[in-house]
Parts: C-alpha cells; sequence; structure tokens
C-alpha cells in the first residue's frame, strides 16, 4: 500500500503537511507518491475566481489564526505571503519533473519555507532558480524542461486526474481508492 500526497503550491495547509509527510510516511513503512496539481482549474469549476479564503473573509481569517496554531505546534515559521495566494503554477511544473526523483521532495519543501516563511515570490524563475542552485541541480536545464509543452500537458494531465480522483483541495492524501482532505487526515 502507498500513500499519494496531492499537493499546491499555494495551498496553505499543504504547507505544514508537507513538513511532516515525508517522515510520517518511512516512521509508518508506507511509500509516499507525490503529485503536485493545480486547485485553479478545481476552483474555476466551483464558480471561483479566488481561493475560498479571499472570497469568504471570515473563513480567511480564521484560516490564518489557525494556520499559525499548526504552525506554532510545528516549530516552523509561518508569514504571510505578499500576496496570496501565490501563482504555484511554475514551481508545480518543476515539482512535476522531480516527482519521482530523489530531489523532488526537499525541492518541494523549499518553495513551501519560500512562501510561508521568507514571503518570496515562488512565481518568479529567479527563486526557483536558487532553490534549485542550492540543491546542486542545473537550474536553467529543469526551467526550460519545466516548460516544455509535453510537460505543461503532464501537468494538466494529473490536474484532471486529482480531479477524476474527487480531490477538491490541498493537501489530500488517496490510499487505494479512498480520499483523505486536509493536514490534519494524514496519520
Amino acid at each position: 500500500m502507498q500513500v499519494e500526497f496531492w499537493y499546491e503550491f499555494a495551498s496553505t495547509y499543504s504547507y505544514p503537511a508537507e513538513m511532516r509527510v515525508e517522515a510520517a510516511g518511512k516512521a509508518a513503512g508506507v511509500p509516499l507518491v507525490w503529485r503536485p496539481f493545480m486547485l485553479g482549474p478545481i476552483f474555476g469549476a466551483q464558480g471561483w475566481s479566488d481561493s475560498p479564503f479571499n472570497i469568504y473573509p471570515a473563513k480567511g481569517k480564521y484560516m490564518w489564526r489557525d494556520m499559525a496554531r499548526i504552525c506554532e505546534g510545528q516549530g516552523l515559521a509561518l508569514k504571510e505571503p505578499v500576496r496570496f495566494p501565490q501563482n504555484g503554477l511554475k514551481p508545480a511544473r518543476i515539482a512535476l519533473l522531480g516527482q519521482d526523483e530523489s530531489w523532488g521532495p526537499e525541492f518541494t519543501r523549499r518553495v513551501y519555507l519560500a512562501n510561508f516563511a521568507e514571503q518570496k515570490d515562488i512565481s518568479d524563475e529567479g527563486v526557483l532558480a536558487e532553490i534549485l542552485s542550492e540543491l546542486g541541480l542545473d537550474a536553467s536545464k529543469l526551467i526550460a524542461r519545466s516548460n516544455d509543452q509535453g510537460n505543461k500537458d503532464r501537468l494538466k494531465t494529473q490536474t484532471e486526474e486529482a480531479i477524476a480522483k474527487g480531490i477538491f483541495g490541498a493537501p489530500s492524501f488517496i490510499v487505494g481508492d479512498e480520499l483523505f482532505w486536509g493536514g490534519d487526515r494524514l496519520e
């Protein structure tokens, strides 16, 4: 049995989940499958043109307070991004290249930290290149590959797969045919 970890870089609750998902999988002896996807098409199908945390201000206010509690409990830094939600398309395309590579999980962690702990623009290729270079990877090569039409189509297909599996938010975890939504469902 394996756990599919479906995440979106703009998703607040995916940040603390990502920071513990790999250790939780190892502790349980369960293989983890990394699956970046985009929430925009899912939200758009529901008639939303923005994050529900922006559409419903009371929900957004609660979410930021809840995130502060969660991050404090996990010992994680949290700074509201200068723009929320940030555009996670470019890092998702890169993460897709790394989803089955050894560098994928660490790249993913560092993008979340850049977004929610360092207030960096994760749609900026310079920020992404810096993360890739710090990992000892060829940033220009990977960024170019991430922008290939085949990779763009692959992310679209992966997002369509998320929709077909019934995913409506992030983070989501799939075990067999069972869907578990939210960081609090990880365990």
